[in-house]
């Protein structure tokens, strides 16, 4: 039984090597942008809309809804990265149903590079609206002592991304190849549909995670102003 989809090479030459991670990687990010090419190719702008439109800008609602309940004020600027990280993530779950894939979410180098990229998207964010001296300003608050350990809350949390993501997507994909090996029929059925379920919460607490990092990066503390006296008083 293999424990991550990296020990699957389809070639190699010398140190060059191509794995089922690398590959379904591509592969996954190939599926995700021509959909997303095909499904946004014939929208409206118009009153007159489809109903496949009007379900589209249902989820996209729902998704904005999410990330401003987090506490990102403005959650348009912050949807093309988290709405990419949860759609990738799903995706990378939905497709264990097509026979000889393997989910690359499975491997720990794919879960640490989409750790990776909220590592980058969190100071990104966090300049952009605070400015650079504000956001670096926030790792020293309240003490200056709090510096050290405002980093290695950076590199752990991270970490907990990474592990986290990656020890539940291997979980899942090692029940089910146990099950498949023993009770060869209804069984494994039940938990390959389990597996989409617990991949799909998977992608929604990773996203959800990130932008909470975000939040706290963007996170603007407004100044108490003292009530002016009344005229006359």
């Amino acid at each position: 039984m293999r424990l991550s989809p990296d020990e699957v090479i389809f070639w190699q030459h010398g140190l060059f090597k191509l794995n089922a991670t690398i590959a379904f990687t591509w592969a996954l990010m190939l599926v995700l942008a021509l959909g997303s090419m095909l499904i946004t190719r014939m929208l409206s702008t118009g009153h007159e809309r489809s109903r496949w439109q009007n379900l589209l800008e249902i989820i996209v609602t729902g998704i904005e809804k999410q990330i401003q309940e987090v506490g990102l004020g403005q959650p348009r600027r912050y949807l093309g990265f988290l709405g990419t990280l949860f759609l990738f993530v799903a995706a990378a779950s939905l497709f264990t149903v097509v026979p000889g894939y393997e989910p690359p979410t499975g491997s720990l180098s794919t879960t640490t590079a989409l750790a990776l990229c909220v590592l980058v998207a969190v100071p990104f964010f966090g300049i952009r609206d605070q400015g650079l001296g504000g956001y670096l300003k926030s790792y020293i608050e309240p003490t200056p002592i709090m510096l050290p350990f405002n980093l290695i809350s950076e590199v752990s949390r991270t970490l907990a991304l990474a592990v986290r993501l990656f020890g539940n997507m291997m979980s899942g994909a090692m029940i089910i190849g146990i099950l498949l090996s023993i009770t060869p029929f209804l069984f494994p059925i039940v938990m390959t549909l389990l597996g989409l379920l617990t991949g799909m919460v998977q992608a929604y607490i990773f996203s959800i995670l990130a932008a909470v990092y975000i939040a706290a990066a963007t996170r603007t503390r407004a100044r108490k102003a003292k009530p002016k006296p009344a005229l006359g008083a």
